[in-house]
């Protein structure tokens, strides 16, 4: 797979990691879950090159996880506002953090903690199934292809299929 290609991929992995798949984007998409919404506010967070920053908020608007709305007129500057498709990225960054919270954490402890406003107490996000309710284990989880699958042509019926046997080490 070609970098530059992923994004017509059928595979929604590769389609995603189109969009969002380097460091500068997903740093990017955390500043705007903490509320940051213009170009000077990105760039003293991040340290990021001012090319590089245009760059990368460029491509979160050409697919329209951002947003790009005028908010001074001389000269012309601009607030980066999350869409709706940008807000639906909040699980992946929110699994992201909660992954770093318990493998890369250090003696400190979590650089940031998670309040749910609706209850008041400090959470950790948890992958759920929209249908039970249950948690989702990988080892309970079977996939399906679906309708956009890559159609993969089957072999012939009278062909065998190759049975290798597995390599010993000789003593």
């Amino acid at each position: 797979m070609k970098w530059d290609t992923l994004e017509e991929e059928p595979c929604s992995v590769a389609r995603t990691v189109a969009v969002i798949g380097d460091r500068w984007s997903l740093l990017i998409l955390r500043e705007c879950f903490l509320r940051k919404r213009r170009f000077e506010a990105f760039q003293a967070s991040l340290g990021i090159t001012r090319h590089l920053l245009a760059e990368r908020l460029k491509k979160l608007v050409r697919f329209g996880v951002l947003r790009r709305i005028p908010y001074q007129e001389s000269p012309k500057r601009y607030e980066y506002i999350l869409t709706q498709k940008g807000l639906d990225l909040y699980p992946i960054i929110m699994s992201i953090v909660h992954w770093g919270d318990i493998h890369m954490v250090d003696a400190r402890g979590r650089p940031m903690l998670h309040e749910h406003k609706a209850c008041g107490k400090m959470f950790d996000p948890v992958m759920i199934c929209s249908e039970c309710r249950e948690p989702l284990l990988p080892k309970e989880v079977h996939t399906h292809p679906g309708p956009g699958a890559r159609k993969v042509a089957a072999a012939p019926k009278d062909e065998k299929p190759v049975v290798r046997k597995p390599r010993t080490r000789a003593a």
